[in-house]
């Protein structure tokens, strides 16, 4: 007889078949099993079997501490506990996997780039916690992360880039025989997480298998995790694994964070995340929202007589003058030349001979249409003839009008100025591969845009253009060569998340010199919103140069920074907390 079948063997004999109800007589032997709560950080996890009242199991829930996500698991009659507290309760809409041990199959493929280990570090804990609120999860305190590293119950374990050293994914695993001597001999997987912009595949995967492959050590027989109904991309790599679904229930308190899942389809869900993210501050707020245009991300705020209709991050508090400063670049250079502000020098085409003059002159150009957005467009690091009568050819498809642009090596800076105070600062690196010595290059950008598009709403992907394909040419590949593994390849030289870039919250570092340039750029422009793009040698250093403004900044990719708080500030000064 296998562990499993004797398990189901001695569960049916004892009450029935039922996969997570508790035995109330075996238990009644141990007081010490009996309403076994674990404190996860993020909330408690509650274990219904061990509950003998509904009601106290309730009760237990609603006890939920403000700024946390209890979950109660395993419950044997869940319409039941509903029924105690249908006001603040509800059944959350997410699906229970287990994967029985016997059956479990491991991989001979190791990680690469990066390894899985033990959480062991203060420093660990805290990027653990910097991960956990840019995915917008509940954040366990990093002294409470820290604390559990020599817990038996609840483990941490972290993804860590062998490059330099930074945390790429985290994930804990709760032992149920420490937690209350489950006779199941069970396990649970919870708060799974993995940067968006890792440069790795299978970072997730290899996090399941060491939790797996833990407590199969120590001997239980599966492991189960909870997964929202419609997370295709988790329940595909969880089947994949060998997870199958339990007819295993959990109940959540109605509380802000979880409002999503119980109060049904919302006007505002077709928004963009950068709209989404604004409107999911106001309602929080009390604030009214209308939908104008769910595609283009339009919507409309009001409280008492006020209303603001908005477009993602662009208001009606923008002026028409304001905008159209902004919308031109050449006009953005001028304006910020002209008040002692740094940027590059530039020059609008007019004839190609005029454009090679200025290419001879500075070496290295950028070629961009003088209007547009999301990196359309622009070309980078142009050093040859053919090169730049090509990128002239792709800005003209994008905006009649062409700008030249004198190249200025550094980093991609943008900065987040909001009524006129620096709100968030983020380096922007270009869209990048990892070689593998199995894929070719059109391959891995194929397959890291997948991975960009899912970790983005579908935002962030490569194009497969002819940019794309200088930029793989410039580093000497060809788009059918297979780079070597752990060799990184840029395929293109623009940052934007639009082209498969990735953004890193820089804030804390930004110095006191760039700080007061962006403000100041913003103070000359005149606008209350602004994303301004700088090339910077060292975001904590002095120098700069200012290369372009943008009237509508994306909010959605600077967490843990407050960006959505400061717009609607700006909107509702009235709605600003004062605790």
């Amino acid at each position: 007889m296998t562990l499993r079948d004797s398990i189901h063997h001695r569960l049916e004999r004892k009450r029935g078949p039922s996969v997570s109800s508790w035995d109330s007589k075996a238990r009644s032997d141990d007081e010490s099993w009996s309403e076994t709560v674990v404190d996860c950080g993020w909330g408690r996890l509650i274990f219904g079997q061990t509950f003998n009242d509904a009601g106290r199991l309730a009760n237990c829930l609603q006890a939920e501490k403000s700024g946390r996500r209890d979950v109660a698991l395993y419950l044997r009659d869940p319409h039941v506990v509903l029924s105690y507290a249908p006001q603040d309760l509800f059944l959350d809409p997410s699906h229970t996997f287990r994967l029985w041990f016997e059956r479990y199959q491991y991989t001979q493929r190791r990680p690469k780039g990066f390894v899985v280990r033990l959480l062991t570090s203060h420093m660990d804990a805290e990027a653990a916690h910097r991960l956990y609120a840019a995915r917008k999860m509940v954040p366990p305190d990093p002294d409470f992360i820290f604390g559990q590293r020599a817990s038996r119950t609840l483990n941490y374990w972290v993804a860590e880039d062998l490059n330099d050293g930074s945390i790429l994914g985290v994930v804990c695993g709760i032992d149920h025989v420490e937690a209350f001597h489950d006779y199941e001999l069970g396990a649970s997987l919870w708060a799974l997480c993995v940067d968006s912009q890792a440069p790795y595949p299978g970072i997730g995967e290899m996090l399941v298998r060491q939790v797996a492959e833990f407590y199969q050590a120590r001997g239980r027989a599966f492991l189960d995790l909870s997964v929202m109904h419609d997370n295709r991309g988790a329940i595909r790599l969880y089947e994949k694994l060998g997870f199958e679904r339990v007819p295993v229930f959990a109940v959540k308190n109605k509380n802000a964070y979880n409002e999503p899942l119980f109060i049904g389809r919302q006007p505002e869900t077709n928004l963009n995340p950068y709209a989404a993210i604004i409107v999911n501050e106001a309602r929080r707020r009390g604030i009214g929202i209308e939908v104008v245009d769910a595609q283009a991300g339009y919507f409309a705020l009001s409280l008492g007589g006020r209303r603001i209709v908005c477009r993602e991050s662009l208001s009606e508090l923008t002026t028409a003058v304001a905008m159209s400063r902004c919308d031109d670049k050449a006009i953005t250079q001028r304006l910020l030349g002209r008040a002692g502000l740094r940027v590059p020098e530039q020059c609008r085409y007019e004839a190609l001979d005029q454009a090679e003059a200025f290419m001879t002159q500075h070496k290295r150009v950028v070629v961009k249409p003088a209007r547009g957005e999301q990196g359309a467009g622009i070309s980078v690091d142009i050093r040859s003839v053919v090169e730049l009568e090509r990128a002239i050819r792709a800005a003209e498809r994008i905006c009649e009008t062409v700008i030249l642009e004198q190249f200025c090596p550094g980093a991609d800076l943008r900065i987040i100025v909001i009524d006129f105070r620096v709100v968030a600062a983020a380096i922007r690196r270009p869209a990048h591969v990892v070689g593998n010595g199995q894929n070719t290059v059109n391959e891995l950008i194929q397959i890291q845009s997948r991975r960009r598009r899912a970790a983005t709403g579908g935002e962030s992907s490569i194009p497969m253009d002819g940019e794309t394909e200088r930029c793989v040419r410039q580093a000497g590949y060809k788009m059918e060569d297979i780079p070597p593994e752990g060799e990184t390849l840029i395929v293109r030289k623009t940052a934007n998340l639009h082209t498969g870039g990735t953004i890193h919250d820089c804030t804390a570092e930004l110095s006191p010199t760039l700080a007061d340039a962006a403000r100041r750029a913003a103070r000359e422009l005149d606008i209350p919103v602004t994303g301004l793009d700088f090339l910077v040698p060292d975001v904590a250093g002095d120098e700069y140069v200012i290369i372009e403004a943008n009237e509508r900044p994306g909010l959605a990719n600077h967490e843990p920074q407050p960006t959505a708080q400061r717009f609607v500030d700006l909107l509702f000064p009235q709605t600003v907390s004062r605790v």
